[in-house]
């Protein structure tokens, strides 16, 4: 299957820092915007930036009991009840649903998943934002691989990126991990983690011999 050595501990005292961070980088980055710019489509269907933004703000409020509990109520359909989180964190004023993200952002709490969800909520669901606003940041690759590796273990029907990826070598350019057998595809974790996560990305992001027949199957 590979190696990923690079990657950094999941323990809690390494991955609530890193997904504070992500947060408070996010806050920075949204403050600027004008309103036009809200409406912008995110990389997520349907959702545009100010919708992400309140799915950020649901999923950081979200415990294990109340996540239990919204299942019920959804009937376990994950998308209908991002919906409704959706729709309970989203305000009038951007502005004000930024302020939202703010007085949450320090939190710890969780759905009951590994905690390496976490990190992928923060990376994905911040280039979901930033690339149609043509914002750009710098993830720090190590942490990213950890969440590369969360989704190549979980399966599409959870959110992860387990089918995607099968039958391909998928190697990060940017820091120590591989994962997979078959052609190699391969290209910044960020990217990897996009792509394995249902997201477009640019074709100069991924290289090697699968690459064009990767990126095909995923549009």
């Amino acid at each position: 299957m590979g190696f990923n050595s690079g990657m950094a501990s999941t323990s809690h005292s390494i991955v609530w820092p890193v997904v504070h961070e992500e947060r408070r980088a996010l806050i920075q980055d949204l403050e600027p915007l004008h309103p036009a710019q809200w409406t912008t489509p995110s990389l997520c269907p349907a959702w545009d930036v100010h919708d992400v933004l309140a799915h950020v703000i649901d999923s950081a409020k979200t415990t294990r009991l109340n996540f239990v509990r919204r299942m019920i109520a959804s009937r376990m359909d994950f998308d209908r009840d991002n919906a409704v989180g959706v729709e309970r964190e989203k305000t009038i004023d951007p502005g004000s649903t930024l302020n939202q993200l703010k007085a949450v952002f320090s939190r710890t709490s969780g759905p009951p998943a590994g905690l390496a969800s976490r990190l992928v909520e923060a990376f994905v669901h911040g280039e979901d934002i930033r690339r149609p606003l043509g914002i750009r940041r710098h993830y720090p690759a190590v942490h990213v691989a950890t969440a590369l590796d969360y989704q190549l273990r979980t399966t599409t029907r959870m959110g992860g990126g387990k089918e995607i990826a099968a039958g391909w070598r998928l190697v990060a350019t940017d820091t120590h991990f591989e994962h997979g057998d078959g052609p190699a595809v391969e290209g910044p974790a960020i990217a990897l983690l996009l792509a394995v996560s249902g997201r477009p990305v640019a074709e100069k992001e991924l290289s090697g011999p699968g690459a064009t027949v990767f990126r095909q199957r995923l549009s």
